[in-house]
């Protein structure tokens, strides 16, 4: 069988020359379809960028009524093509700036909100992204970290012009008061024919105030002529023959106009968070004079083929499972944001991340999966989330624009921080723990002060921490008094689970004690009287007076409701750290499967579809928590189903929004085999689709994954008739962290057509209970 890479060839031999091995033998950005999942709500971005590179340079498209939140739209007209945007959000768009526009003829208000419409469908490939106006103009776009680069083709015989409006943004018109806004800020274009400045904004999906960016362009050609221009929506725009435009008030704009008689002309810029001269060294550093645009697309490539996508290899031939496998590996590596060296908050030796969205999103098991494919990142990423509590008080929850917020449920920080710990990151003393520690109990013991106030949700914080920690210290539940009650109940039962792990292993034993006890409060909201479809018991509002009754299939609300994106029928089981204690509250190992079974049946709900949503994080363990009653046949089959329905390479190739990556996460899990148990050592065992998978480790390790009488594709003959550890005999439906991930491992499956009784040792463990 074709393998797709060298690297199965090569690892037990020459394990060091593993990495060059894969990435000279295959380019594997081959498999990555960057138009996967950007409609139908999945938000991805498909313009150029590089692994958590500051510059994601794209197309902005305009169509009034619809929120562009990663810039692209498969409808509308070219706004711009800016060098910021986020993957996969949802809220509302953020960034969208430092954005240029190609026109061609006289212009003659070039601040007048100008758009252009598209000549057919736009091309997009790895660090490579290109489109046609309307005007006959090509485009084409490349990026390294901090930096981008523009090609134009211009129609023949006219003049060609390049607009750089300040102003622009990313809108929204969802009618929350989200929208970006711009403040303010300047253009100069100097004599060499460059030009710098910086713009002030606000606002997005994190509610941020003003924040800055700065800019530094420079052309291959020289201009005709070039201007700087001042203007409003209402009044066009007036040129400025000086050079320079400033202004301080948003109601007035800067802009430049560039115009050419070249019929090819590149741009470069670059941006920076700290100043214009810093913008102007990252274009010099990384994209210097004479730099030819093609060397851009291929060292991105080389880049992602390196340091991403060769991390897992399998012997699949299969385009579509290798579209699907290279394409989920390419959108979960876009943000974080790597933006060490240009912090404009304060000055530090730390790493430094953001771009947080949001680890209510990212927590289940997306950031189990950067810490096995990224241990050097993710151990930088855990060290920047400590600083950010060091000069900001709290740890953040989501953060975008050196900004926290907005915090949706618990403290989910702490999750990330706890499951960290009990994995070894930051070992050898590169994560100050004790620091950790203070910043989770601050999540966990001093609420954050209300300001600014979310008009979403006025009764507490959505900046960071948790708002609603007065009822949860005082009353070990949470009352409607505050938003989005039980869903933080159970995230904050969650929270202080991570407090105890992290607690227990600096040797804390009152304050271990005192949160594990303070873990088991997700049952005061408990109600075993509350009843859905013939199931008694399910986690409900209440107050000092009792519960609150609801309706378990129609519960499922926003920010000002108790359950927040997922019903009572999703929460009810988001306690996994007391999982034996669910399962008894439940009534017992036979009616949880018969519930779970339920979950998964269609028209249960009353209508065509499951009360299973795959569409939001909430559900994402559910699936896999048949392991926990002895029925690991049906975590396979269900989480397979899921998988092999509701994801696929199309443009609607995701079941909702990527939340960063989070639902492409989810399927790799899938792929891999395995399940993670945030705040754990546990990983849940379920089918691996391939028959050969390998995952480079780092450090000269690898899990090697393989699987002998399935159909190589995970379609069929997908239960497991027996399994080998590291080459001993397993009967365990979970295994730990030390076990295959540590230090590297190998888990050898066989496959079948029918359920197996294989797995007959201990259940997976339930420590809180």
């Amino acid at each position: 069988m074709q393998c797709v890479s060298l690297l199965l060839v090569v690892t037990l031999l020459h394990p060091v020359v593993k990495a060059t091995a894969t990435a000279t033998a295959t380019d594997l950005t081959s498999h990555v379809n960057l138009f996967t999942g950007t409609q139908n709500g999945g938000n991805n971005f498909p313009g150029a960028a590089r692994p958590f590179g500051m510059v994601k340079l794209g197309p902005d498209l305009l169509n009034p009524g619809t929120d562009a939140y990663a810039g692209y739209l498969p409808t509308g007209a070219f706004s711009g093509f800016s060098l910021m945007h986020e993957q996969g959000t949802g809220g509302a768009p953020k960034y969208g700036t430092v954005a240029q526009l190609p026109l061609v003829g006289e212009v003659s208000e070039p601040l007048s909100n100008l758009t252009v419409g598209r000549d057919g469908a736009d091309e997009a490939s790895v660090g490579y992204y290109k489109a046609r106006t309307a005007d006959g103009v090509t485009v084409e776009l490349a990026a390294t970290a901090r930096a981008g680069m523009y090609r134009y083709t211009f129609p023949a015989g006219v003049t060609g012009n390049v607009l750089v409006d300040v102003s622009h943004v990313l809108p929204s018109f969802r009618g929350q008061g989200l929208s970006q806004g711009y403040k303010g800020g300047n253009l100069t274009i100097f004599a060499d024919g460059h030009y710098e400045g910086h713009g002030v904004y606000d606002n997005g999906w994190n509610r941020s105030p003003d924040w800055a960016i700065y800019f530094c362009g420079y052309f291959d050609a020289d201009p005709i002529s070039n201007a700087t221009y001042i203007g409003t929506d209402a009044q066009g725009s007036v040129k400025q023959d000086s050079g320079f435009a400033s202004s301080t008030s948003g109601s007035t704009r800067v802009g430049g106009l560039f115009s050419f008689q070249d019929p090819v002309v590149t741009s470069r810029v670059g941006i920076s968070w700290i100043s214009s001269q810093k913008a102007c060294k990252h274009v010099q550093d990384e994209i210097p004079h004479g730099t030819d645009f093609t060397s851009v697309v291929e060292d991105t490539k080389a880049e992602w083929n390196t340091t991403v996508l060769s991390k897992v290899t399998t012997t699949n031939t299969n385009d579509t499972t290798l579209e699907l496998l290279y394409t989920s590996l390419y959108f979960m590596h876009l943000i974080p944001t790597n933006q060490t060296g240009e912090n404009p908050s304060w000055t530090s030796s730390e790493p430094y991340y953001q771009d947080i969205f949001t680890y209510w999103d990212l927590f289940r098991c997306s950031t189990a999966l950067m810490h096995v494919l990224q241990p050097v990142a993710y151990e930088e990423q855990i060290r920047s989330l400590i600083d950010i509590w060091r000069f900001e008080g709290y740890l953040p929850d989501a953060r975008s624009s050196n900004y926290n917020g907005r915090t949706q449920g618990g403290s989910n920080a702490d999750n990330i921080l706890a499951d960290a710990f009990v994995k070894g990151v930051g070992a050898r003393g590169a994560v100050n723990w004790e620091d950790g520690y203070k910043a989770m109990v601050k999540d966990a013991e001093v609420a954050p002060p209300n300001d600014p106030i979310d008009p979403m949700a006025p009764d507490s914080s959505t900046k960071e921490g948790r708002g609603a920690l007065p009822d949860w210290l005082r009353l070990g539940y949470i009352t409607p008094r505050y938003t989005r009650a039980v869903s933080r109940a159970v995230e904050y039962a969650c929270n202080d689970f991570g407090l105890y792990q992290v607690a227990a292993g600096l040797g804390e034993r009152a304050d271990a004690e005192k949160y594990l006890n303070r873990s088991r409060n997700w049952r005061n909201h408990w109600n075993p009287e509350e009843t859905s479809l013939g199931f008694a018991g399910f986690v409900v509002p209440r107050n000092e007076s009792g519960f609150i009754e609801t309706d378990p299939l129609a519960d499922s609300g926003y920010w000002g409701d108790p359950y927040y994106e997922a019903s009572s029928w999703a929460y009810s089981w988001a306690s996994v750290h007391d999982m034996k204690e669910m399962v008894e509250r439940m009534g017992g190992e036979r009616t949880v499967v018969a519930r779970l079974n339920t979950m998964f049946t269609e028209g249960a709900s009353g209508s065509s579809g499951m009360i299973f949503d795959p569409t939001n994080e909430p559900m994402f363990n559910i699936p896999y928590l048949y392991n926990y009653v002895g029925r690991q046949d049906l975590s396979v089959s269900q989480s397979r189903k899921v998988a092999k329905k509701y994801f696929n390479t199309g443009v609607a190739g995701l079941p909702g929004n990527s939340d960063a990556g989070a639902m492409q996460t989810w399927l790799l899990w899938n792929m891999i085999g395995l399940y993670p148990i945030t705040g754990q050592t546990t990983f849940l065992i379920h089918s691996p689709w391939f028959e050969s998978l390998t995952i480079d480790l780092g450090g000269r390790k690898e899990l090697r994954v393989t699987a002998t009488g399935g159909d190589g594709n995970g379609d069929s003959k997908i239960y497991v008739q027996s399994l080998k550890v590291n080459g001993k005999q397993w009967r365990k439906n979970w295994l730990t962290w030390g076990d295959v991930f540590e230090n590297g491992g190998t888990l050898e499956f066989e496959l079948g057509e029918s359920p197996s009784d294989w797995f007959t040792g201990e259940l997976p463990p339930s420590p809180a209970s």
